[in-house]
């Protein structure tokens, strides 16, 4: 693994292959290693390039105000990218469809894969389900102290916060995670951990939140938007709302699949990669 400094920040970071370039963006409760198999696989076309959000994987989280698309787009400066299309898994998503909403010109595809939404407010039933995995994870008022920094987080309660990621997410809440091939698990696990323990652990900075939500009408952009029907309701009913509001969007849904269908369904996904690009 190897890092690029980007506006004075060293960003985990790896690139491969030649052609038209793709960026793939990674998903909140992982890091740039979810996307081994497209990374891959896109690197016999594209020029593909992989990297850690700040506060994610290798790269770290100043203090400071700071926006993921912003870093994105410093990212490609600094590699002289010009164009490139976008894959996006969750929040990564949600950061794809902020850079196509600033920069419209420099963004050639848009892939989003279980997208979030940056400002998006999710329903009364999801937050009630989280709420719900958190109790059932620590003892009251424990999760408070940790977003607080008042507790150095046990690993016990790491492992316990990602297997509640596992169960709820990444199988989704209708199927238990032994459905899911092995090496994944292991891998998210091994994510997720890594991101909780930075998050309780790390210095804080301040994301700065564009309003995209409102706007998914002036995003032009061809984009292929990809949901598991597995996947959380919300996130499920998210996918469908942007591909209602985008006005140059596909909807593909792939049955019995959760939140990172580029882990579970790698050679599904490849496909679907390989066709629209």
């Amino acid at each position: 693994m190897a890092t690029i400094d980007v506006n004075g920040t060293a960003f985990g970071y790896d690139e491969t292959g030649e052609g038209p370039a793709v960026v793939l963006l990674h998903a909140a409760i992982g890091d740039r290693r979810m996307w081994d198999a497209q990374f891959t696989a896109l690197a016999a076309t594209h020029r593909v390039i992989r990297y850690d959000r700040r506060g994610f994987g290798e790269t770290g989280g100043e203090t400071g105000e700071h926006a993921h698309y912003e870093d994105l787009l410093a990212l490609l400066d600094t590699r002289g990218i010009e164009q490139a299309a976008l894959v996006g898994a969750s929040m990564g998503g949600a950061c794809a469809l902020d850079a196509a909403l600033a920069v419209p010109e420099r963004i050639t595809r848009l892939v989003l894969l279980g997208s979030g939404l940056t400002g998006h407010t999710w329903p009364d039933h999801m937050q009630a389900d989280f709420a719900r995995l958190a109790a059932e994870a620590f003892p009251p008022g424990r999760l408070a102290e940790y977003q607080a920094r008042k507790r150095t987080p046990g690993p016990a309660d790491v492992r316990a916060i990602a297997d509640a990621n596992l169960r709820y997410l990444v199988a989704g809440p209708e199927r238990d995670v032994s459905v899911l091939p092995p090496g994944m698990v292991a891998l998210v696990r091994e994510m997720c951990e890594q991101v909780y323990r930075h998050d309780w652990t790390a210095p804080q900075w301040t994301e700065k939140i564009p309003d995209t939500r409102h706007r998914l009408a002036e995003i032009t952009t061809p984009a292929l938007v990809v949901i598991g029907t597995a996947d959380a309701l919300g996130l499920v009913e998210l996918s469908r709302h942007l591909a209602e509001s985008l006005p140059a969007a596909e909807l593909v849904e792939l049955p019995d699949t959760g939140h990172l269908p580029a882990m579970e369904r790698p050679d599904e996904v490849n496909a679907l990669l390989r066709k629209f690009l």
